[in-house]
């Protein structure tokens, strides 16, 4: 017996993903990945008008439903109101992914206090949506797959003169957050496992929106990778549907970092 082939294991046809900041650059390569797959995807915005003309766009193989629904992660009502407006939309959630930021780009030198704090409240919605989850799961007697985004900034500092005579230092509010969410999916994975609800973590190295990104910057980072290239948002698609999936039903509590070999040196 072979078992079930890579196709069965990467198929989510049945499956529901919510997908949270799902409008977004990275956002929209997973919600695309997830839909090719057969999943019907939730997109969630700040703005719901916004989320639903993007779940009009992803594509359906096999004729799955999409929908747009309003979450704000920075905000608790709005993260249950939101979890349960997907669940009202599409009858379940079988797929978690906490993508959404408020961001926060001060570095260490012109950060406040109430700047830095606000920030890791990103943290606490990624928490509260994935217990959310993790009830609704064990409610249902189904298994669930939850994905957190990290960053390799959460593993790594960064290159102080890769930032230098161009634009701020890379943000310490959001190393210590994407560090804490590396920490927290570990945390989780360990006490829901009993639960059949899976808790990994995808972190991504450099992946630029061409529309904010300096080009002096992005260069000078190209230097700083193996590859000496940053990365396209198609080369992430792989990675979600895979944590996803079935394809990875005995990983839990992990971190997969997709970096061109940056945190490798």
């Amino acid at each position: 017996m072979t078992g079930r082939t890579v196709q069965e294991l990467s198929n989510l046809s049945g499956k529901v993903a919510l997908v949270t900041g799902g409008t977004g650059f990275l956002g929209t390569a997973f919600c695309n990945a997830l839909a090719e797959a057969g999943a019907s995807v939730v997109i969630s915005s700040r703005e719901a008008a916004r989320a639903q003309e993007a779940a009009a766009k992803l594509p359906s193989p096999g004729g799955a439903t999409h929908h747009g629904v309003e979450l704000d992660q920075m905000d608790g009502d709005s993260t249950r109101s939101g979890f349960s407006a997907a669940v009202a939309a599409a009858g379940q959630v079988d797929v978690l992914v906490n993508n959404g930021l408020d961001a926060e780009g001060k570095d260490l030198t012109e950060i406040a206090f109430e700047e830095f704090a606000r920030h890791q409240a990103n943290n606490a919605g990624y928490f509260e949506l994935a217990r959310l989850q993790h009830d609704h799961a064990v409610e249902r007697g189904a298994p669930a797959s939850i994905v957190n985004l990290g960053s390799m900034y959460g593993q790594v500092g960064s290159y102080p003169d890769a930032y230098e005579g161009i634009c701020s230092a890379s943000s310490v509010a959001y190393h210590a957050l994407k560090g804490g969410t590396i920490h927290m999916t570990r945390h989780l994975a360990v006490y829901w496992a009993k639960d059949q609800v899976r808790v990994n973590c995808l972190s991504p190295g450099a992946f630029p929106n061409p529309a904010g990104a300096p080009a002096a910057l992005v260069t000078r980072l190209e230097g700083k990778c193996p590859m000496r290239r940053m990365g396209n948002p198609e080369e992430l698609k792989g990675a979600i549907v895979f944590l996803a999936s079935e394809g990875s039903s005995y990983m839990t509590g992990q971190n997969l970092t997709i970096d061109g070999g940056w945190t490798a040196q």
